[in-house]
């Protein structure tokens, strides 16, 4: 997400050399100050095979901008650089030698931050590198130390050759003998030492089992397949039913011819070799004596490099639409610092603020992988699943449900019972009697 306004510096073809470059106002001289590299990348659709580093072109007279190409003299090379799974961070500078006058390229260490996210994530990085009087270094992406090290110890090769080389002239003697064991030539192959016995032989425990089917064949022609109406034996052949596994042997431990089955010769000992010995006249690993080095030299100040005047892009990438911006070279961190808060910091704002939520990336993520649903619904509906079936409420082995019954009753409570249903069965025989006096 850029900002309303700003421009960039785009890189628009793929599989393609391109160049471009900018003098600076005036030439930077490395003296006692630091030196603070910084710029803007966005792979805006990812990198497969490419750079996107920046060179600062020596100062030299016979520098030309309209001729720059991959042998430009640069000073200092700086920035990312991918190549299948080869993630890199550059830096190299180009080392005068005050013994010849030869320039050689001394490489950092590779970062030991993990830069595939970076270079996939298509959004802007802001990638600084800081140079001191003191040959120290340190590498930043988007303000967050990735490198670090010292000119004199962390480069490859080494600024200072060794103080002494192998002799280019001195040979290995023909009779240097670098054999730390032989064979003891004192020792003779034992007398039953066999060395044609077979490593296998046949078991002689093993029998046949009984019931083994001697004249049934493993496989017979299938009896129910039938030759194809199409089928012309002129074009196709003579036709030949399809084998099966033969019925008859289902039932057998085996069918066909036997045969014994082998095992490991315990009288097999190979090819005799005699046992080795010390080597009575071994001489040791032969090396070259030692010369003094006559391109030895010892720079204590490999920070002060030969001076730029120019920063260009050299680059060939198979990937299209990298975005370059806000190249600044400057002798304080706190200017690079500041700098990049007005800038790539607005940029890391408002790409936050546009960023989708959570749901969104995973449903975006989802689309381009939808195995990934299934990820999903494992995710969440197996611990929902789980917390159902250990947290729902059972029924307790206990919980019966009662039928309502009258209360049992006392035996005096039953004996007024019946009392009193016979004085009510005499009143209505009186009542009876009395209705029958009056008519």
């Amino acid at each position: 997400t850029m900002l309303p306004g700003d421009l960039g510096l785009v890189l628009k073809s793929r599989a393609k050399h391109h160049a471009i470059a900018a003098l600076l106002n005036k030439p930077y001289v490395f003296e006692d100050r630091p030196l603070v590299v910084q710029y803007e990348v966005n792979f805006q659709d990812g990198i497969d095979c490419g750079g996107a580093y920046i060179k600062l072109l020596s100062d030299s007279p016979s520098l030309d901008l309209e001729q720059f190409h991959d042998r430009t003299p640069y000073t200092i090379m700086f920035g990312p650089d991918k190549c299948g799974e080869d993630y890199k961070l550059h830096f190299i500078f180009r080392h005068k030698s005050p013994i010849n006058g030869d320039f050689e390229e001394k490489h950092a260490k590779r970062p030991d931050t993990d830069l595939r996210k970076v270079y996939s994530d298509k959004k802007t990085h802001l990638y600084t590198l800081v140079l001191n009087p003191d040959n120290s270094y340190e590498m930043f992406i988007d303000q967050s130390s990735v490198s670090k090290g010292s000119l004199l110890t962390d480069v490859v090769p080494p600024v200072n050759p060794p103080k002494e080389i192998d002799d280019p002239k001195d040979t290995k003697p023909e009779d240097w003998d670098e054999r730390a064991k032989i064979p003891d030539p004192e020792a003779v192959k034992p007398d039953d030492w066999d060395e044609d016995a077979p490593a296998m032989v046949p078991d002689p425990t093993a029998m046949k089992p009984e019931g083994w089917l001697d004249d049934e064949p493993e496989f017979v022609p299938d009896p129910t397949a039938e030759k194809p109406e199409d089928w012309d034996e002129e074009m196709d052949g003579e036709w030949e039913p399809p084998q099966v596994s033969n019925p008859a042997c289902q039932t057998a431990p085996g069918c066909g011819e036997w045969k014994t089955p082998v095992i490991n010769n315990p009288k097999y000992k190979g090819k005799w070799k005699a046992p080795l010995i010390d080597n009575p006249n071994y001489q040791g690993v032969w090396s070259p004596r030692k010369i003094q080095n006559p391109d030895y030299f010892e720079d204590l100040e490999p920070y002060k490099m030969a001076s730029f005047k120019a920063v260009g892009l050299e680059l060939w990438s198979m990937t299209s639409d990298i975005y370059f911006d806000n190249f600044l070279i400057t002798a304080d961190k706190e200017v690079a610092d500041r700098w990049a808060a007005d800038s790539w910091g607005l940029k890391k704002l408002v790409a936050s603020a546009n960023e989708p939520g959570v749901f969104s990336q995973l449903a975006l993520a989802a689309e381009e992988r939808p195995w990934l649903w299934v990820v999903y619904a494992l995710t969440v509906g197996l611990p929902v699943g789980l917390a159902v079936l250990f947290c729902w409420p059972k029924k307790a082995d206990n919980d019966y449900i009662y039928k309502k019954i009258d209360p049992p009753k006392t035996q005096d409570v039953e004996e007024d019972e019946e009392d009193d249903d016979e004085e009510e069965e005499q009143d209505k025989g009186e009542e009876e009697d009395g209705e029958s006096g009056q008519v």
